[in-house]
C-alpha cells in the first residue's frame, strides 16, 4: 500500500512538472495570397464548409479546445496536427505545385466520399465539423471542378 502511495505521489508530481513544458502552438492570424480559398477565389460556403472541417488540421491557425493545455494531451494533438500539415496545408496550397495540387485535390475527393476526412474520433470531438451528405455533395462536386 505504501508503494502505491509512492508511485501515486510521483505521477502525481511528473503530470504537474510536464504542464510547464507546452507545445508551440499552430496559430497564426494572417491569412496568406496561398490560401486555397484565396487561390481559388472559394465562394462563402465552400469556405465556410473548409474553415469548419479541414482547417484546425490542416492549416496554419488552428483553434484549439479547453484540453489542450492539459499536457501530454496537447503535445499529441500538436503533434496530429504537424503530421496533418505535412500532408496537406490549406494555408499554403497555393504554393504547391500544380501536380501536387490535383493530387490533393483528388485524395481530398476520395477522402470526404470514404468518409474518412473529416476523422471519425475528431468529428467525434467536434461535431461541427461532421458533414452531412449536402455538405459533403457540395465540397466533393466543387474540388472536382478544380481538378484537370
Amino acid at each position: 500500500m505504501k508503494q502505491l502511495k509512492i508511485i501515486g505521489l510521483v505521477l502525481l508530481v511528473v503530470i504537474v512538472v510536464l504542464q510547464f513544458f507546452p507545445p508551440k502552438y499552430n496559430h497564426s492570424t494572417i491569412v496568406t495570397s496561398t490560401d486555397f480559398v484565396n487561390s481559388f477565389k472559394s465562394s462563402d460556403q465552400i469556405a465556410q464548409i473548409l474553415h469548419t472541417s479541414c482547417y484546425n488540421c490542416h492549416s496554419n491557425n488552428t483553434i484549439y479546445p479547453w484540453y489542450n493545455k492539459v499536457q501530454p494531451i496537447g503535445w499529441l494533438l500538436e503533434n496530429h496536427i504537424n503530421t496533418a500539415k505535412r500532408t496537406m496545408n490549406f494555408s499554403e496550397f497555393g504554393s504547391y505545385s500544380i501536380k501536387d495540387q490535383q493530387n490533393k485535390l483528388n485524395a481530398i475527393v476520395n477522402l470526404v466520399q470514404n468518409d474518412k476526412m473529416p476523422l471519425p474520433e475528431y468529428a467525434l470531438m467536434h461535431p461541427e465539423a461532421r458533414l452531412s451528405k449536402e455538405k459533403k455533395n457540395i465540397l466533393i462536386d466543387y474540388m472536382k471542378t478544380l481538378e484537370k
